[in-house]
């Protein structure tokens, strides 16, 4: 008696845990209905899809089930269509009599079906949301049906033309026709066999042990079996007997329940253990003995049901932990199936690249080679150095653009430096402009002489472009510069630079080179995956690529002109750009990734969350005119931001190409050459120029017109700069700016200087009809930024910028602080409706 209170008591425990429960999961579940209430328009219209479809095939199905036995009467239903007087027999009218008559007689016969059950069956996948891969492998298989029996039909019941209809008639025809009656009926038990074993998963294996199963099942029903008896009833002899062994297994089904759940007293649980002092449960022996366990399953959510148990001193519970639901595949990689990888090109995905024919054929057919001036330059270059003595042991010419390579062995004993101080001498006997010694070429074993060649040939920019070296290139920012002294196209990747620094005289070429760079980039990538930021002090050389502001160009949200002329706005620019610079980093740290391109790559593949702030960074080239004036009328403001960029903005995608007519030690100071390892030289005046921009001589010794030394901190390469001429550059920006654009040119973030102050707006008239969500907002994510806005009111940066300030004057939000976001000075929202009321009054 004692144990049958105990027990009710811990019943009782347990049916007021499961009232708690109860009401836990209904209060969840209200709370689910009213997030699950702001989706309900795309749930419905998804319900209305669902219920179409299965109607569609329930209505398909019955139309096909009236051909059957009406489709000879309405063979002419598809004529009577237009008749409303007409008669037919089918049951879905004269549309199903069509759609019947179609698809049984004309189409694939009985096995048309299996298209209404297709119908049906998509709708009861899409409605449960069952995943898309299993409804691709429903519709596979039933497809195939239908053609399989559409032929089996056709071929062995001939005579009745609904049970293939035409197309299996067709099929067996050709059949027929190709490999005759008996190669036919091979063929489609071939084909009968393959579907049987790819759809219902047959091997060999499996069959084998089918049929070898079988005379041991006779066996056991001519024996008798009890085993076999007590499971299948139809076997049995004494029907009492069987019903008596079915109620046995069911009762212990329930002791095996009633000992789970703990809730009934021990009279009802008939087992033999003795009843101690303590209530103990005895599980192995309340388990159901069934020898044969593949005959009756159990369902495994029964094992995972909690256990309790009840001591004297104690209430002792203890409950199973259930196993946690696992995801077939990675969130990410679910995404790339179902959308694809993130393409940023799509905003514009109708642009087109522009061609070469927009760039200039100068037709000179390539390099001329003047077979009588290199024999003259060669016997005057050995002349001049068997006066001193120096013997040759080999010569050969390699003729280029502009400047011919003559490489020269020595003989044995000839000291190198020799040849080195006989420059000027081999100059004076050429009668050349300059020429330029090379001792040694390195790799090589031999000492170079470049000779310029009288008759010089123009390297195009549409030669360049259109190489194979270029075309094929694959480089993040490709830059086609032009062609060495063995007339090969000359191309390195601005990425790897990481910046690049150009000098040279007035009228040498580096406003050509210049362009060529732009010109390179706007060939070989999407305006999606570069920006430009211009600064042109002269005000004339950049500024044909106004055209293209919305492709290519970024500029400051307040700025008209995307490319900047007034010194003050440079230095917002850059002290911009060091922002975007801290920004891009806060990104890569939270996307646990080095540089831009593993960033971008993580992004197209759906691994980072937009809502976050993620975003796909393009490239941003910041390029310099004229950096000598810039440092005359700013000095430190522009150098710091410029070093920092150099320093620092490299694995962020931020690359600087700067230009200076003037390559002296107080423009180009320490600081920016040590973050310059790429150089390009034009012909300078001195030899001190020379060393400021190379660190060694022999950009002093070049002849002008787009010669130019490169080197990117090793070797010297002389390079012929490619040709490109305004007209073609003005045909190119045309072309591009012609084509549909982005709204706005690409917007750096908002620099205000120490001087800038801007007049707040303290009218409430004049306040934004978007204001009062715009505070809601800011205060509910206590995060002042004009890119919150933009991302949750959907606006435009402008209208943003203009909303943050009437925040800022109303007090709601902190003033500017740099690169942090501004800080919040409402703590709460009800906070913020009492300062609505209070202001109101």
């Amino acid at each position: 008696m004692e144990l049958y209170q105990k027990a009710k008591s811990h019943a009782y425990l347990l049916s007021v845990k499961m009232e708690k429960e109860n009401k836990k999961s209904k209060n969840k579940n209200s709370k689910d209905t009213t997030k699950k209430h702001d989706t309900s328009i795309l749930k419905n219209s998804k319900f209305l899809i669902t219920i179409l479809l299965i109607i569609s095939g329930s209505a398909l199905a019955l139309s096909f089930i009236s051909y059957l036995s009406s489709g000879i009467e309405d063979q002419s239903s598809a004529e009577l269509l237009t008749n409303r007087s007409a008669d037919v027999n089918n049951w879905l009218g004269k549309l199903g009599a069509y759609l019947s008559h179609t698809f049984i007689y004309k189409g694939f016969g009985i096995a048309s079906f299996f298209f209404a059950k297709l119908l049906v069956h998509c709708g009861v996948y899409a409605f449960f949301g069952i995943a898309a891969k299993r409804i691709n492998r429903v519709i596979f298989w039933d497809l195939a049906s239908m053609l399989l029996i559409s032929a089996l039909f056709g071929f062995f019941w001939n005579t009745n033309p609904l049970l293939g209809g035409v197309v299996g008639f067709e099929i067996n025809q050709f059949f027929v026709d190709y490999l005759g009656t008996i190669g036919t009926v091979f063929l489609l038990l071939f084909f009968a066999l393959v579907f049987a074993l790819f759809r219902f998963k047959l091997s060999p294996s499996g069959i084998k042990e089918s049929l070898k199963a079988i005379p041991k099942l006779f066996k056991k029903i001519k024996k008798g079996d009890p085993n076999f008896d007590s499971v299948n009833v139809a076997t049995s002899s004494n029907p009492s007997e069987e019903i008596s062994s079915v109620n046995e297994i069911k009762e212990e089904i329930t002791k095996s329940s009633i000992t789970d759940k703990s809730v009934k007293s021990d009279t009802e649980s008939k087992t033999n253990q003795d009843i101690s002092s303590s209530f103990i449960l005895d599980q192995k022996n309340l388990k159901p003995t069934i020898e044969h366990s593949s005959e009756i399953a159990f369902k495994k959510e029964a094992e995972k049901q909690p256990v309790s148990t009840e001591t004297e001193d104690s209430d002792f519970v203890v409950e199973a932990a259930k196993d946690e639901d696992t995801l077939e595949e990675n969130l990410a990689a679910s995404l790339v199936r179902d959308f694809g990888e993130f393409d940023p090109t799509l905003e514009l995905s109708n642009y087109q690249f522009p061609s070469i024919d927009l760039l200039k054929d100068y037709g000179t057919g390539g390099i001329t080679i003047n077979q009588e001036e290199l024999e003259e330059n060669k016997n005057n270059i050995v002349e001049t150095l068997k006066n001193y003595k120096i013997d040759i042991a080999q010569i050969k010419a390699t003729v280029g653009p502009t400047v011919t390579l003559y490489e020269i062995v020595p003989e044995a004993g000839v000291r190198i430096s020799k040849i080195k101080n006989l420059e000027d001498d081999i100059a004076l006997s050429l009668s050349a402009l300059g020429i330029r010694i090379i001792a040694p070429i390195p790799g090589r074993g031999t000492i170079g002489i470049e000779v310029p060649n009288n008759k010089p040939s123009i390297v195009s920019m549409r030669s360049v472009i259109a190489s194979p070296k270029f075309q094929t290139a694959e480089m993040e920012l490709p830059i086609a510069l032009g062609k060495t002294i063995s007339n090969e196209t000359f191309v390195v990747d601005l990425a790897k630079m990481p910046h690049l620094l150009m000098a040279g005289a007035t009228g040498q070429g580096k406003s050509v080179g210049l362009n060529a760079v732009l010109t390179s980039l706007l060939y070989k990538k999407h305006p999606a995956e570069v920006k430009f930021v211009l600064v042109d002090p002269k005000k004339v050389e950049l500024t044909l690529f106004n055209k293209i502001e919305r492709h290519y160009l970024a500029k400051l949200p307040d700025s008209e002109d995307a490319i900047i002329t007034d010194n003050s706005k440079v230095i917002n620019t850059l002290n911009s750009l060091c922002i975007e610079m801290d920004n891009r980093y806060s990104l890569l740290k939270d996307a646990m990734v080095r540089n831009i391109k593993e960033y971008n790559e993580k992004f197209k593949q759906r691994k980072l969350n937009p809502e976050n702030g993620h975003r796909f960074l393009p490239y941003i080239v910041l390029v310099v005119d004229e950096f000598a004036d810039l440092i005359m009328t700013a000095g430190k403001e522009v150098e710091t931001p410029i070093a920092r960029l150099a320093q620092l903005a490299r694995a962020i995608g931020i690359h600087l190409i700067i230009a200076t007519q003037r390559p002296s030690v107080n423009v180009i100071t320490g600081i920016i050459k040590a973050n310059f390892p790429a150089r390009i030289a034009f012909r300078v005046t001195s030899k001190i120029d020379s060393r400021t921009i190379l660190d060694g001589q022999g950009a002093d010794q070049l002849i002008g017109r787009g010669d130019m030394l490169y080197t990117q901190g090793n070797d010297l390469v002389r390079v012929q700069c490619a040709f490109v001429d305004t007209p073609e550059v003005e045909k190119l920006t045309e072309y591009i700016g012609s084509q549909k654009a982005y709204p706005d040119a690409y917007l750096l973030p908002e620099y205000v200087g120490e001087e800038g102050s801007s007049n707040l707006d303290i009218d409430i008239s004049e306040r934004d009809s978007l204001f009062r969500d715009a505070a809601e907002v800011i205060v509910t994510a206590q995060q002042g930024s004009a890119s919150l806005l933009q991302r949750k009111l959907k606006l435009g940066y402008n209208r943003a910028g203009r909303i943050i300030d009437q925040l800022e004057a109303a007090g709601i939000v902190g003033p500017f602080e740099g690169s942090k976001a501004r800080s919040v000075l409402i703590p709460d929202l009800i906070a913020l409706e009492q300062f609505f009321r209070e202001e109101e009054q």
